[in-house]
């Protein structure tokens, strides 16, 4: 059973762009945009800056803000085309297109620390060739952290708003580029004060901190791509709200998966065995319905148990409804059973039937010879536990 929100009405078309939540993908496209500007901008000043003041930490810098640059154009790209309504050939949607991009990016950025404090601790090696830096590097620094604090809090509120797991990466990665702008302005001060090395370990230290977050963003995304469960609290909500639904007996086989900043489930339910299967399909609709409403989840696919097979599947072995039926003539000796209403239940490794005999058309003493057949068939045939005759006025 699948939640085919996703999906276009029949007989409509939609925009392979169109996005299945317009709000957030604006959000994110304006916010993204407005990143980009700010990040070209520093990008220039910090380079600029940090050549002619002579400061590798407030280049090492630059290139970080270069690098969110880039992520910012990934960004765009994955919002325009991880927002797309599921198609034939992507029938749970796109979303994990975000997800590829943060592992890209995570990658990106984990390279990028590397050689920054490979770079830095290099020239450290050679403490003469240190020279002090131009006090403008200062003024440079002071700015772009100033600019990296606003962006993250403008960038973390837009996220929040609208739920998106890539922009809220994206957020808290500004406010690693104000904590590495912090940095640098600590190291840039130290060397005016004449402790020139410390210009070079502030370079080495946003190294770090670049490399810590692209491995901590890849890590992230990777667990996502291999189909990592929701937390044990999300799991044993989602478990509680299956079970809270009226004519759900038991639950088993619940399994989560998640998908951006949603999350796919897959449980079993169990209900009375002897219902009809409209009445079965309705309560699953309704576990289905209540998990939607209730939680973060994308879709919900509920399988009907009428007992639980968790530990063993007991009626694999057993025969189908037509050869039951055959075996049910030849052994009551009756093929007018064929013909008549019979509804079978698979439980516990056996079959209980139960046979509607056309009202009217035959005696009662029929029918009471038959059950008598039937009770004496349950005591031979290791198939059947129960076979109960009745006559109704249903046809056949």
């Amino acid at each position: 059973m699948k939640n085919h929100s996703r999906q276009a009405p029949s007989g409509t078309t939609i925009d392979a762009f169109e996005s299945v939540h317009p709000e957030r993908f604006a959000a994110a496209q304006k916010s993204t945009w407005v990143s980009i500007a700010i990040n070209l901008l520093l990008t220039l000043f910090q380079v600029v800056g940090g050549f002619f003041s002579h400061s590798q930490a407030l280049m090492a810098d630059g290139l970080h803000s270069l690098s969110d640059l880039l992520s910012d154009i990934l960004v765009l790209y994955a919002n325009r085309h991880g927002n797309r309504h599921a198609d034939e050939n992507h029938p749970y949607g796109h979303a994990r297109i975000e997800t590829a991009a943060t592992l890209i990016l995570g990658a990106f950025l984990a390279m990028l620390g590397v050689g920054l404090l490979v770079a830095a601790a290099m020239r450290l090696q050679h403490p003469e060739a240190l020279r002090a830096i131009n006090p403008l590097a200062l003024a440079v620094a002071v700015i772009a952290l100033i600019a990296k604090e606003g962006m993250f809090r403008y960038m973390l509120a837009v996220a929040l708003r609208v739920r998106s797991q890539m922009l809220v990466a994206n957020a808290w990665h500004a406010r690693s580029d104000a904590a590495s702008s912090l940095v640098v302005v600590v190291g840039i001060i130290g060397n005016l004060l004449g402790y020139t090395f410390l210009d070079l370990v502030a370079a080495a230290v946003v190294g770090v901190m670049i490399a810590h977050m692209g491995g901590k963003l890849a890590l992230e995304a990777m667990a996502e791509l291999i189909d990592t469960g929701l937390g044990a609290e999300e799991v044993e909500a989602i478990r509680q709200t299956l079970r809270d639904t009226p004519g759900v007996l038991g639950l088993h086989e619940l399994r989560t998966r998640k998908m951006a900043d949603n999350a796919l489930v897959d449980a079993h339910i169990m209900v009375d065995p002897k219902i009809s299967v409209s009445e079965g399909h309705y309560i699953a609709e309704a576990a289905r319905r209540a998990v939607l409403a209730k939680h973060h989840v994308m879709d919900v696919m509920v399988h009907i148990d009428p007992e639980d097979d968790h530990k063993a599947k007991p009626n694999a072995h057993l025969p189908s409804r037509t050869a039951l039926l055959e075996h049910l003539a030849t052994q009551l000796g009756d093929p007018a059973i064929k013909g008549c209403r019979v509804i079978f239940h698979y439980l516990d490794g056996m079959i209980d039937a139960e046979i509607y005999l056309p009202a009217g058309q035959l005696p009662h003493e029929h029918a009471d010879a038959l059950q008598v057949r039937c009770n004496n068939l349950t005591v031979q045939d290791p198939l059947f536990r129960a076979i109960h005759i009745h006559r109704s006025h249903a046809q056949n």
